[in-house]
């Protein structure tokens, strides 16, 4: 896979390609300016949507921690106790 760079006035001039290009798994970089720089990635539906089951994996997890059926780690001491207890 390559990395494409453009400038934001090449990538008007040529959408179509840069698009195409994207499309099939090329990294497509715009650079606008000198400080601004964007990556062309295309986005599916599942990237836009939470399906049926994303939404109850998430009503499932809100349920378990009012249950406190999880772990609080209030600093960074505790967090890393936390790995260090995993190992």
């Amino acid at each position: 896979m390559a990395i494409i760079e453009t400038t934001s006035r090449q990538f008007r001039e040529r959408q179509k390609d840069f698009f195409e290009l994207a499309d099939k798994g090329e990294k497509v970089v715009i650079r606008r300016g000198r400080k601004q720089t964007y990556v062309l990635t295309p986005v599916s539906e599942d990237d836009l949507y939470f399906t049926p089951q994303m939404i109850q994996r998430i009503k499932d997890a809100q349920q378990e921690i009012r249950e406190g059926k999880c772990t609080v780690l209030n600093n960074r001491a505790e967090l890393d106790a936390f790995f260090e207890n995993m190992k």
